[in-house]
């Protein structure tokens, strides 16, 4: 049964993020949940603008994406990439073809001037997702990684390099001049969410370029409804993505706790309930020292009930 009517945030990456919003969608009333999405991995890629955390969560609303992988359509065919494999073209970036179809009518669309907001929006509503999906920014934001291979565009990195580079840092060209999303802004100057929920995705770079968009967390910092924050490090690993292996690079402590304390550096006061997983709970006390309510429960997200067990506990949490 849906949890009673409340609008919630949700604030997400690619798959982590998309997995909890998932069952949010579940238990929260039909058109109640807004997920704010990183689209600072946006890039442009055979003359194709790319959202990949964006469509990572339209695939997984929609219940299209590769169960396996989690990202990407089911049952994808590959024929225009390996087409274009044997015309010399670029490869590492591997567009399915149904995948295709999204980034060309996303393509289209922006150039007849739609702004990403209305493109999402659309694509969402096409798709038969009744959730709203927003952009961080309609303004180009991407993210650069500093590495042992010098700077590099985070799908380089990610995609190309397979992660396998040291980091040093991150930065996000761009952000100082962006604007936040001005839907979600104008909700949360209104007060209009019951719970905010930043959803188990890197820290560094799925959420810190939505929060460090100019007035953003101050602005979800400000509003009176509860902040929850479900860990990304479980166990001392990422369950998905290279977030463990960043905090290490970083010099960072790959733990609950070390997730953390990065929130609490960067944004004082923002959050108000860090949840972990039973395999963390002997964390607990020492992450409530850092004036946070420590809720502990299984938080791998395996199945659709693993997921919606998960939003309930969420949900739950700031209603109690």
């Amino acid at each position: 049964m849906a949890a009673a009517m409340q609008r919630v945030l949700a604030l997400s990456g690619g798959v982590g993020g998309a997995k909890l919003a998932l069952g949010l969608t579940h238990e929260s009333s039909a058109g109640a949940l807004h997920v704010l999405v990183n689209c600072a991995d946006d890039f442009e890629h055979l003359g194709l603008h790319i959202s990949p955390d964006i469509d990572t969560l339209l695939y997984t609303l929609a219940g299209l994406s590769d169960p396996q992988q989690g990202w990407g359509v089911g049952g994808e065919t590959f024929n225009a990439l390996e087409a274009l494999g044997r015309l010399g073209g670029e490869t590492w970036f591997r567009l399915g073809d149904k995948d295709l179809a999204t980034h060309l009518w996303r393509s289209v669309e922006l150039g007849r001037g739609q702004t990403l907001s209305q493109v999402t929006a659309e694509l969402a509503a096409r798709l038969g997702i009744t959730a709203h999906i927003h952009p961080m920014s309609d303004d180009p934001v991407r993210t650069r990684v500093h590495s042992s291979l010098g700077e590099l565009p985070f799908q380089h990195y990610f995609v190309r390099e397979a992660c396998s580079p040291q980091v040093t840092g991150f930065d996000f060209d761009g952000i100082e001049a962006a604007s936040a999303n001005h839907e979600v802004m104008a909700m949360l100057a209104a007060d209009a969410f019951s719970v905010i929920v930043i959803c188990p995705s890197n820290p560094f770079v799925s959420i810190d370029p939505i929060l460090q968009l100019p007035g953003m967390w101050q602005a979800l910092a400000s509003c009176s409804a509860p902040v929850v924050l479900v860990s990304p490090i479980v166990g001392g690993i990422a369950i998905k993505g290279p977030a463990a292996k960043m905090m290490s690079e970083l010099g960072m402590p790959v733990t609950a706790q070390g997730v953390a304390g990065h929130y609490q550096r960067h944004y004082p006061g923002l959050v108000d309930h860090f949840v972990i997983d039973t395999s963390d709970g002997t964390l607990a006390a020492d992450i409530e020292r850092l004036e946070l309510d420590v809720g502990v429960t299984a938080t791998v997200m395996t199945t659709l009930q693993d997921k919606r067990r998960l939003a309930r506990y969420v949900l739950d949490l700031v209603n109690s």
